[in-house]
């Protein structure tokens, strides 16, 4: 009895296992394909650039009141001391701060990038559940982002269905 639900399992299992179907996109490629992913990129872009910028020139204008303050620092009364080190103090929370709100894991970039990439991305996933469903797949893995997928036959690669299936046509 043993050895048939054994052989039993066997078989079922090994039907199961050949019955499924699996596919592979290139999420990285697909986006670089995407008109609106280049533009939400580039203004993401632009933003980081221009973020990155201001709070350079805050640590640079506190580099600044540092250089000035050491080197006039054995000149000045215990309270001027002091009261320019509370400066230079309230100048780096002031830059710290503006970093976490710029670049923080809620901060302005990543507000941002949901506003501006997020709808695309949804539209791929969309598109690739849309292609996986039509072509019965049981799986389909992503091979960017540093997955695991060590080898992939590119005969199992969708990716261009999903374009395709998007509207949009990839130039060869």
């Amino acid at each position: 009895m043993k050895a048939l639900f054994i052989g039993l399992f066997l078989l079922f299992g090994t039907a199961f296992a050949f019955g499924q179907k699996y596919a592979y996109i290139d999420s990285d490629y697909i986006l670089e394909n995407v008109p609106e992913y280049k533009e939400a990129k580039e203004k993401l872009d632009k933003l980081a650039d221009r973020w990155t910028k201001e709070i350079e020139d805050r640590y640079a204008a506190i580099k600044v009141k540092k250089d000035n303050f050491a080197r006039e620092e054995v000149l000045l009364p215990a309270e001027e001391k002091q009261k320019r080190k509370e400066e230079i103090a309230k100048m780096e929370t002031e830059a710290m701060e503006m970093q976490k709100t710029r670049f923080g894991v809620k901060g302005d970039y990543f507000q941002k990038r949901q506003e501006l990439v997020k709808p695309i991305q949804d539209k791929v996933f969309d598109a690739m559940q849309e292609v996986a469903s039509k072509k019965a797949y049981t799986f389909v893995f992503d091979k960017a982002n540093q997955s695991n997928l060590i080898y992939a036959d590119p005969k199992a690669d969708i990716s261009d269905l999903i374009l395709k299936e998007m509207g949009i046509t990839v130039k060869q």
